[in-house]
């Protein structure tokens, strides 16, 4: 039986080897890594913090590879007018991620370390050495770096974190991708990062890759392009209780406020919980 995959998101806006004491002095954020935090996330799957944890911190018990590598900054891009894509080659050859993961990343004279995920694929550093981030504008100090004082040939490190991770720990079993659904959340069509993207694969693989995009504070009319595919508002119980089965999976991808949300949205519709998985880290 074919297996579904559905995967529910919004712009808020998302390696490892080697490096480290030509960019980093004695007090760099490498020593932070030692310490230890709880899980930002509690067995029933609910979110919650009193304060606001670093990326660190909400990831302490995440598997990382052992090894920071030197990567330098060669391309930054305007996504939208909140969002950055950085293209960073990366020094080590031997360096490899898998789609899904995210890397904690390490800036000379920043205290704070950030985490995002990688929006590029690992094709892309087989073939040219480049891995490319996502990174929207908050004051959180490494975006804020990112959007105001990085420039090209800037030199940072990163190291390769883990996977999405699910409700509960455990041996999950692995499927085999039959379709992916994506319903994509916006405050307007300028901020649906990388919709030609989408819109370029939906079109390559009619039927096994479809998309929604909701926009909540739409003001400007919608292009033709997109039209069909648009919806106005947040994604509501209506649209995902028709992808309930027993053979789909659930990825949710977004700020605590909305994975909350559309947690509680799922366990509503009869979605069981070892069948959701969050990125926890935001």
């Amino acid at each position: 039986m074919a297996h579904a995959t559905i995967y529910v998101g919004c712009t808020v806006p998302q390696l490892l080897r080697g490096a480290q004491s030509r960019i980093f002095p004695s007090h760099s954020p490498l020593g932070v890594l030692r310490h230890s935090a709880f899980c930002y996330c509690t067995g029933n799957g609910t979110i919650k913090s009193k304060r606001k944890m670093d990326h660190l911190e909400r990831t302490a018990n995440n598997f990382r590879q052992e090894v920071i590598t030197q990567a330098k900054v060669c391309g930054i891009t305007n996504e939208s007018e909140t969002v950055k894509r950085l293209r960073l080659a990366i020094a080590n050859k031997d360096f490899t991620f898998k789609a899904g993961q995210w890397v904690d990343f390490f800036i000379p004279g920043v205290s704070v370390v950030g985490g995002f995920s990688i929006c590029s694929s690992p094709g892309l550093l087989e073939r040219e050495g480049i891995l490319e981030l996502a990174v929207k504008h908050t004051a959180h100090p490494p975006a804020h770096w990112i959007h105001t004082e990085c420039t090209l040939d800037s030199e940072v490190a990163l190291r390769v974190g883990a996977d999405l991770h699910g409700y509960q720990e455990g041996k999950g079993k692995r499927h085999k991708l039959g379709t992916a659904k994506l319903h994509y959340s916006a405050k307007n069509t300028s901020e649906l990062l990388f919709k030609k993207n989408i819109l370029g694969l939906m079109k390559a693989f009619p039927g096994k890759i479809t998309c929604c995009f909701h926009v909540t504070q739409q003001h400007s009319q919608i292009c033709k392009e997109l039209q069909p595919h648009v919806t106005e508002g947040r994604i509501s119980e209506k649209d995902l209780e028709k992808h309930v089965s027993n053979d789909t999976s659930w990825y949710i991808c977004g700020p605590p406020p909305m994975i909350e949300s559309i947690s509680k949205l799922l366990t509503n519709i009869g979605v069981p919980r070892n069948r959701v998985f969050f990125e926890k880290w935001w």
